[in-house]
């Protein structure tokens, strides 16, 4: 049954990816339809339409193995690690410092939100 249940909150996640990026498409909006699909996600978590223990374990088993979809980003730069040269240096930079800036901030942020459901159940 665990199994299951995984799946179906997989799916009831994208599903919410797809509305996303219907309404994205439909209204010819510059914002992603993955952006529109999380906005759709965190109003019924906000108007508690959809309760946190109904998608948990399988948002949980996403974020998991979030890692692995940067795989490919990393093979397609040593690819063509050839554009790098000369002005790449400054895109390297910019990436590693990107990064570690979305790495923190996210870092801190799930911290803070951890501690204030910690609070919560106290």
């Amino acid at each position: 049954m665990g199994i299951l249940k995984v799946v179906i909150q997989i799916t009831f996640l994208f599903i919410l990816y797809r509305a996303g990026i219907s309404i994205q498409e439909t209204f010819h909006l510059s914002v992603p339809g993955s952006i529109i699909g999380m906005l759709l996600l965190f109003l019924l978590l906000s108007m508690k339409i959809v309760k946190v223990e109904w998608i948990e374990k399988g948002a949980l088993l996403l974020i998991k193995y979030l890692p692995l979809l940067f795989l490919p980003i990393t093979v397609g730069v040593i690819t063509f690690f050839d554009v790098f040269i000369g002005k790449g240096f400054f895109i390297i930079v910019i990436v590693l410092i990107s990064t570690t800036l979305v790495m923190v901030s996210s870092g801190l942020i799930s911290q803070f939100l951890l501690k204030e459901k910690v609070q919560e159940h106290e």
